[in-house]
């Protein structure tokens, strides 16, 4: 699946180290990654996976219910990852994630991401699998 679509990673890598809040969307694995870049003195940025919204307004809306004491942000950016996890982290995407987490100085929240990444490894197998033995996928033709 790590096919030849283009991306630009030093883009990627550029919205991570400035946007305010941004999901990853995975080929395989229904979750989105979100990452809430906004802190305050008790509330450490946010690294997590959330399940798919249906909308715009309703991605908005679970932020607020996971983020209550921020406001809502001007935006929220959206990365289309069409490749394998692993590949957050040969490319160098996940390092400016947990840099970033890191430069906020909360080294917890940064620690917190290895968690995270190993999570989305473990849907994107069990995913990956599903798909070999069949299961929750309907034949197009049966033997």
């Amino acid at each position: 699946m790590d096919n030849d679509f283009f991306l630009d990673y030093d883009e990627i890598i550029k919205t991570i180290q400035t946007a305010e809040v941004i999901t990853f969307r995975f080929v395989v694995v229904n979750q989105r990654l979100l990452i809430d870049n906004r802190s305050s003195e008790i509330d450490p940025p946010l690294v997590k996976l959330v399940p798919r919204a249906t909308s715009v307004e309703e991605r908005f809306r679970s932020l607020k219910q996971l983020r209550p004491r921020f406001r809502l942000p001007d935006k929220i950016s959206a990365i289309w990852w069409p490749k394998f996890v692993d590949s957050l982290e040969t490319r160098g995407v996940w390092d400016a994630i947990v840099q970033r987490i890191e430069s906020a100085g909360f080294s917890e929240a940064a620690h917190q991401c290895a968690g995270v990444l190993q999570e989305l490894r473990t849907l994107e197998r069990q995913e990956v699998r599903n798909a070999i033995t069949g299961e929750g996928y309907q034949a197009l033709w049966e033997k």
